[in-house]
């Protein structure tokens, strides 16, 4: 029997991904969002190609108490992905950045604290609430830097530290959301995501780097690295993602009220550019020529996820390793170049 799901977020890249998964199994799925972001009107079309009238669209900000109310009403679950969502962004306009992820958080959980079916929350939070990471020793290589003395990745016990106005407001949601298990018994699960990447991301300098560095090399556009190059990050396939989204739900008596830091893990690992930029090079058979500027506020060198705790939990871990998922994004925007 098909479940009544709502995709807060719906016709971004991580949200159309999921609604054409869920689709794909038999739910009904209700997409909000206000489709300002670049790319989102675009994977709409593709939803409804695919789908037809089976996939539901309101044009809508969860800003808007009213239209959240209107759209929670009767949902069994809730993915809640819309969220403004780069450092750079928040920093040019904070009111406008903690109302979105704040506020328009706390509309959902008010909203699902007082529909009728109880439902199931999973909130996409971000390893920024983290912060600088200042105080953990770096060892720095001539590719990229390393932890020295966390080999599995920052774990979920770390202390938060937001650090920016997309911290701080990301970081008060991610907290919400906990909360609100704790207090009201709302069945919530957050993700604090590292990098994720896939097909459908309009990635641009200042969110969704792996895509935007595809991107722009494939149209010769010109690319700036902030920093040296070398920080790290773990990426993870969207497939991977949406995988460990569905079984948080599917186990939903264990994960109720929990955090997972979730990405590529220890193994899947790059640099933001002087390895990435191999990738690219063998993809495309010559060498993309970079700028560098100085590094961003509250860019870390390194962040690793520990995800030990969603392997235990969820008995989850990823599938596709960094060079078949660039690869495959990198397939996906030659064969879609008409989009860009």
């Amino acid at each position: 029997m098909s479940k009544k799901i709502l995709v807060t977020g719906g016709a971004g890249f991580i949200g159309s991904n999921l609604v054409y998964r869920l689709v794909e199994q038999g739910e009904d799925v209700t997409i909000l969002d206000n489709l300002s972001r670049k790319g989102t009107e675009k994977n709409v079309e593709w939803l409804k190609a695919k789908f037809g009238d089976q996939c539901k669209l309101i044009v809508g900000d969860i800003r808007n108490k009213e239209v959240v109310n209107q759209a929670v009403q009767g949902q069994e679950v809730i993915f809640h992905l819309a969220a403004q969502v780069a450092v750079t962004t928040s920093i040019l306009n904070p009111r406008e950045d903690f109302e979105i992820n704040a506020l328009g958080t706390l509309n959902i959980l008010e909203a699902a604290r007082m529909s009728n079916c109880n439902p199931i929350l999973v909130f996409t939070s971000t390893n920024k609430v983290y912060g600088g990471l200042e105080d953990i020793k770096v060892i720095e290589q001539q590719k990229r830097y390393s932890f020295r003395d966390y080999p599995f990745g920052i774990a979920e016990s770390r202390g938060l530290d937001f650090h920016s106005p997309y911290g701080c407001s990301k970081g008060a949601a991610d907290q919400y959301v906990r909360d609100y298990a704790r207090m009201y018994g709302l069945r919530t699960v957050v993700f604090r995501m590292s990098c994720i990447y896939g097909p459908r991301q309009f990635g641009n300098e200042d969110q969704g780097w792996v895509a935007h560095f595809i991107i722009s090399s494939i149209l010769g556009k010109p690319i700036t690295i902030y920093g040296d190059g070398k920080q790290v990050r773990d990426i993870l396939f969207i497939e991977d993602l949406i995988r460990a989204f569905q079984l948080a739900v599917a186990n939903i008596d264990i994960t109720a009220g929990q955090i997972y830091n979730i990405g590529g893990g220890p193994n899947n690992t790059v640099s933001a550019w002087l390895e990435f930029r191999e990738y690219l090079a063998k993809l495309l058979c010559r060498e993309i020529p970079a700028n560098f500027s100085d590094w961003r506020p509250g860019d870390q060198k390194v962040y690793v996820s520990d995800i030990r705790k969603a392997q235990h939990d969820l008995n989850w871990h990823p599938r596709i390793e960094v060079g078949e998922g660039i690869e495959r994004l990198y397939c996906w925007v030659i064969e879609n170049s008409h989009l860009f």
